[in-house]
C-alpha cells in the first residue's frame, strides 16, 4: 500500500508545477504515511508483528540499560571520554545502517516521491522530522541524555547539554538520510541487497570488537576508562561527539571550547542538510540506470569486456567456464556471497581475536582452511533449479568429474592464497615460527580432504537453498544438510589423519630438521585426496542426476 499527501495540501502555481500550499506543513502527512506503512507491514503476518514487538521491547530495554548505566557513571573519573566515544560509535552506526538495512524504512527511498510536486527544502524538513519517529532515535536520545547527565555539572553545562542532545539526534538522523539518498540507486539494486545480506558479517565483527574492547577496559590488569582518553582527545573534535565534549568543557569552565564544540556540530548539521538537499534534487530530477540508453551502454560494455580479464587466464575446455561460473556465483548470488564472506571473515577473525587476547595459538589458523573447504559442500544446491542446465551437459562420469574439478579449482583459486596469508599471519602474531611447517602442511591437507568430502556430499546429500527469505535450507531438508556438513567434517578428519600422524611422528622422532617436508607433502596429499574424492563422487553424480535435480529445486 502506498499513500500520498492529500490534494488539499498541494496547489498549482501559474505556469509552473504544483507546489505545497503556502502555510501547509507536509510533516503531519509524512508522519501518517510512515505510520501507515508500519501498520500495513505488521498486518501482513502475525509472525512479523510479534518479531517487531519483540525487537521494539528489546531496543527499549537496551536504551533503558544504557541510560541507567551512563547516569550511574556520573562523577566517575574519565567518564567523559566514554561518553564522547559512545556518541562517535553511534554516529558511525547511523552512517552505515542505511547501507546494510535499506528495507528497514521505506521512506528512505526518495524515488518513491519523484512524481509528487514537492520542493526539496520543505521535503527535507518533513523527512527529517519523520526520521525522529522510530526505535533508533529513541535509543540515540537515551544515549545522548545519559551522556549529558553523566557529564553536566552546573547551570551552564545543563543548558549546553540540552543543545548537545538536540544536535546529536539531528546530526545522526540527517547523516543517515543523506547517506541513504546519496546511495539510493545502489540500495535499490542487486548490490544493495547483497550489502543487506552481508550485514550479519559486519555485526559479528562489530560484536567481537566490542567484546575485545570491554576486555581491554575492564579485564584483569586493565587500565579502565583512562585507556580511552587518547582516542577521546581525537574524537572530541568530530561532530556530533564535539557537542558531548562541549558539556564536559562547560562543566570544567572552558566555555570557549564548549561553544566551539557546539558550533562544530551545528556546522556539520548544516553541511549535511546542504548535501542532502543537493543529492535529493539530483536523484529526483535525473534518470536512473534502468533507462534504455543506460541498458544499451552497459550491454555494450559487457560485450567489449567478454573474453578479457580473469576469463583469459582460466583453463580451456569445460574447466575454465565452470571455474568462472563458480566465482561469479560467489560474487553475485547473495547467499553464496554470504557463505564465502563468513568463511573469509570468521577464518581471519579467530586468529586475530586470539592474538589480541594474548592466549591464542598458531593452530587457530586451521579455521581458515576448515571454513573455506566447507564451501565445497552442496555445490549443486547453489545452482537451485538452474541445475537442470548443468545436468543436461553431464552424460558420463568424465563429464561429472570435470564439473566437480572445475568447481574445486575455483574454490582453490581463492582458498589457497587466503589460507597461506592466515597461516603466515598467525605465525607472525602468535608464533612460534617453528610450528609454521606443521600448521601450513596440515591446513593444505585438511583443505583437500574437505574438497573430497564436499564432492561426495554434493552427490549424496544435496539440498535446496531458497532464493527468497533468510533461510539457507528448504523446509524438510534440515536433517540432510546437517548430515552432509557434520558427517563430511568427521570423514575429512579421518582423511587428514595420515598427515597428522606424520607430523606427530616427526616430532616424536626428533626429526625437527625435516618438518619443512610437511608443506610439499601436505600440498601433494591434499591434491591427491581431493582428486580421489571427486573420482569416487563422479559416477554417483551421473547415477543420481534426477534425484539431485529434484532435491535442489525445492526452494
Amino acid at each position: 500500500m502506498t499513500s500520498t499527501p492529500s490534494s488539499a495540501a498541494l496547489t498549482r502555481t501559474p505556469g509552473g508545477p504544483a507546489a505545497a500550499a503556502p502555510g501547509t506543513s507536509l510533516t503531519p502527512v509524512f508522519v501518517r504515511l510512515k505510520l501507515s506503512l508500519l501498520r500495513n507491514g505488521l498486518r501482513q503476518s502475525t509472525g512479523r508483528a510479534v518479531a517487531y514487538v519483540a525487537s521494539l521491547a528489546m531496543a527499549l530495554l537496551c536504551a533503558a540499560v544504557v541510560l541507567i548505566g551512563l547516569v550511574a557513571l556520573r562523577g566517575v573519573e574519565h567518564a567523559g571520554a566514554l561518553g564522547v566515544l559512545l556518541v562517535a560509535l553511534l554516529t558511525l552506526g547511523w552512517a552505515v545502517m542505511p547501507l546494510f538495512f535499506p528495507g528497514g524504512d521505506e521512506t528512505l527511498d526518495p524515488t518513491r516521491l519523484v512524481m509528487l510536486p514537492l520542493r526539496p527544502r520543505p521535503l527535507i524538513f518533513s523527512l527529517l522530522m519523520v526520521s525522529l519517529v522510530g526505535v533508533g532515535p529513541i535509543f540515540t536520545l537515551a544515549l545522548a541524555v545519559g551522556s549529558v547527565i553523566m557529564l553536566a555539572h552546573g547551570a551552564a553545562a545543563a543548558v549546553t547539554g540540552v543543545l548537545a542532545v538536540v544536535l546529536v539526534i539531528l546530526v545522526c538522523v540527517a547523516l543517515a538520510r543523506a547517506v541513504a539518498t546519496a546511495n539510493v540507486r545502489l540500495l535499490t539494486s542487486r548490490r544493495g541487497r547483497d550489502l543487506a545480506v552481508l550485514s550479519g558479517l559486519f555485526i559479528a565483527l562489530g560484536g567481537q570488537a566490542v567484546n575485545l574492547a570491554s576486555q581491554k577496559l575492564f579485564g584483569a590488569g586493565a587500565a579502565g576508562l583512562s585507556a580511552l582518553e587518547g582516542a577521546s582527545d581525537v574524537v572530541r573534535w568530530i561532530p556530533p561527539a564535539s557537542a558531548v565534549d562541549a558539556v564536559r568543557a562547560a562543566s570544567d569552565g572552558a566555555y570557549g571550547r564548549a561553544v566551539l564544540g557546539l558550533a562544530l556540530a551545528a556546522v556539520a548539521l548544516a553541511l549535511l542538510l546542504w548535501w542532502w538537499q543537493r543529492t535529493l534534487t539530483t536523484v529526483m530530477t535525473s534518470p536512473d540506470s534502468s533507462t534504455l540508453q543506460a541498458v544499451e551502454k552497459d550491454s555494450g560494455r559487457k560485450q567489449r569486456d567478454a573474453g578479457s580479464g580473469l576469463q583469459r587466464l582460466l583453463p580451456e575446455g569445460r574447466t575454465g567456464p565452470v571455474m568462472l561460473r563458480m566465482l561469479r556465483y560467489a560474487w553475485r548470488d547473495p547467499k553464496t556471497k554470504m557463505g564465502w564472506a563468513m568463511a573469509f571473515g570468521v577464518g581471519l577473525l579467530i586468529p586475530v581475536v586470539s592474538a589480541v587476547q594474548g592466549n591464542g595459538s598458531i593452530y587457530t589458523a586451521f579455521s581458515a582452511s576448515a571454513l573455506l573447504g566447507m564451501q565445497m559442500y552442496n555445490q549443486f544446491g547453489q545452482d537451485t533449479s538452474a541445475f537442470w542446465m548443468v545436468a543436461s551437459t553431464i552424460s558420463t562420469p568424465r563429464d561429472a568429474y570435470l564439473e566437480l574439478r572445475g568447481r574445486a579449482l575455483g574454490l582453490a583459486l581463492a582458498a589457497v592464497p587466503f589460507v597461506t596469508v592466515v597461516v603466515v599471519g598467525a605465525a607472525a602474531l602468535l608464533g612460534p615460527w617453528s610450528a609454521f611447517w606443521d600448521v601450513y602442511g596440515l591446513s593444505l591437507a585438511l583443505l583437500g580432504s574437505l574438497v573430497a568430502t564436499g564432492a561426495l556430499a554434493s552427490a549424496l546429500f544435496p539440498y535446496s537453498i531458497p532464493s527468497e527469505g533468510n533461510k539457507n535450507i528448504a523446509p524438510g531438508q534440515g536433517a540432510i544438510a546437517w548430515i552432509s556438513l557434520f558427517g563430511g567434517m568427521l570423514v575429512s578428519a579421518v582423511f587428514a589423519a595420515p598427515m597428522a600422524g606424520l607430523t606427530i611422528w616427526l616430532h616424536v622422532a626428533g626429526l625437527h630438521g625435516l618438518l619443512w617436508v610437511l608443506v610439499p607433502v601436505g600440498a601433494a596429499y591434499g591434491v591427491g585426496v581431493a582428486l580421489l574424492g571427486m573420482r569416487i563422487a563422479a559416477p554417483r553424480v551421473v547415477a543420481r542426476l534426477p534425484e539431485i535435480l529434484a532435491a535442489v529445486s525445492k526452494g
